[in-house]
């Protein structure tokens, strides 16, 4: 089975998030800093909301912080596109019969309306939400949850994420692992290389030509 993350594998959207952050932060004249951008990327509404609440010493609820994000990203994923071979790389993976689902830590929300708005539900036959497990996906139960959802062995599934945290969870579910560039982690880039099966820069890097389909 192929599990794929959504923001900044499949969808151009992790630009989304740095604006929601630094509006958020600009309101209260914070600075957007990489110590702040490091305890809320690639994890979960409640616990980012944690986080910033704690970091930024705010008297706001988690749950007003999480409203105030959800204000500031209302429409934008309405609007996200898909990054480059995407759409021909799921579209060569069905023909193959091959089982698909999603994997993300995106709000339920955001997900069905980027979904919806690229017209990609048809690809998958289910979705892990992070958030509703309650589970980072730096941790290996949340890909063993997908795995055990579509009845497989997680050792018979491949995982495409952008997150070397994600990528490293994946790994210690004993899945196999592709790492998917993204500009916004650029700085992993080597440490990715390094660490999964396969790293790609685009999906369309994996694409079959007509002549291998022939082969």
């Amino acid at each position: 089975m192929f599990l794929f993350d959504m923001d900044g594998t499949l969808i151009d959207s992790n630009g989304i998030w740095k604006r929601v952050d630094r509006e958020f932060l600009a309101r209260r004249g914070l600075p957007y800093t990489h110590a702040y951008y490091e305890g809320v990327a690639h994890t979960i509404f409640p616990l980012a909301a944690k986080f910033t609440k704690e970091f930024c010493d705010l008297p706001e609820s988690c749950e007003e912080i999480m409203a105030e994000w959800m204000d500031l990203a209302q429409g934008l994923y309405a609007n996200v596109t898909l990054k480059p071979g995407v759409r021909a790389y799921l579209r060569q993976c069905r023909s193959e019969g091959r089982q698909m689902a999603l994997v993300t830590s995106s709000v339920p929300e955001h997900c069905h309306t980027a979904l919806h708005h690229l017209e990609l539900e048809k690809f998958f036959d289910r979705i892990t939400f992070a958030q509703q497990l309650g589970l980072e996906k730096k941790e290996p139960d949340i890909w063993r949850a997908a795995a055990a959802a579509g009845g497989v062995r997680p050792e018979d599934c491949t995982i495409f994420d952008d997150s070397l945290a994600a990528c490293k969870g994946a790994r210690a579910a004993r899945m196999r692992v592709v790492g998917v560039y993204d500009d916004y982690f650029a700085q992993d880039e080597t440490e990715m290389r390094g660490f999964c099966d396969v790293y790609i820069r685009s999906f369309e890097e994996l694409l079959y030509t007509s002549r291998q389909r022939q082969r």
